[in-house]
């Protein structure tokens, strides 16, 4: 895909960097949404709607494009949604609660065709086990000022901390963008990038993926459409 067909609804580092894992060009754009949480809200409803609801702002003045992808990643620990930290105490008590536990992370994702208007949904859960870090490594950690722009304030990706040991589901989804999942989407949407996501992650994240082969496999999946 050249730059101007496909529009990444996101200026997220993280996620700019995995989709360029896959596609050679795109374009990035940042939308400001209501982040609220509606009382009574459940986890996976909450995590399809930002997902959705950056689509279709993404959408508008957009309509050029061939395909819009969007993506939301939240960390929930015990039912409770644990969002990015606003200061050295919520990282504390964040990771203070996670340590020694398995929590799961989930990651929305939409792609919409501009032209068709069909939005396609799906979501990726990992059950996500944590280290029993100490108390100092915690404060090593916060004072490397990492986990301020990430859900649950920790990123698994991060070498000198380590947060989380013998993961065996998507890694990418903890990272914040599920790859198969957007392999998968892409394609019912008319659009082949790459056939598997495998290699990539074998690459870039030395981890050999158990479950892409799953994941691809369900290509009549279709979680949510509107």
């Amino acid at each position: 895909m050249s730059k101007n067909e496909l529009l990444l609804a996101s200026t997220s580092p993280r996620r700019r960097q995995m989709l360029a894992w896959m596609v050679a060009d795109f374009e990035m754009m940042s939308f400001d949404i209501d982040e609220s949480i509606i009382a009574g809200e459940k986890a996976e409803a909450y995590v399809f709607r930002m997902a959705k609801s950056k689509a279709r702002h993404a959408l508008q003045g957009n309509e050029h494009y061939k395909l819009i992808l969007s993506s939301d990643t939240i960390v929930v620990q015990d039912g409770k949604i644990l969002g990015k930290p606003e200061n050295e105490a919520q990282a504390r008590a964040m990771l203070q609660r996670l340590r020694g536990k398995i929590h799961k992370v989930l990651t929305a994702i939409s792609v919409v065709n501009p032209e068709s208007g069909l939005m396609i949904t799906d979501c990726c859960i990992a059950n996500v086990p944590m280290r029993n870090y100490s108390d100092e490594e915690i404060e090593h950690y916060i004072q490397s000022g990492d986990p301020f722009d990430k859900a649950g304030s920790y990123a698994i990706q991060n070498e000198s901390f380590h947060p989380v040991e013998h993961f065996s589901g998507c890694f990418a989804c903890v990272m914040g963008l599920p790859l198969c999942h957007v392999i998968r989407q892409m394609k019912k949407q008319g659009i082949s990038i790459i056939d598997d996501a495998r290699p990539v992650c074998a690459e870039q994240l030395d981890y050999a993926c158990p479950i892409s082969s799953s994941v691809l496999s369900f290509t009549d999946q279709i979680t949510c459409c509107d």
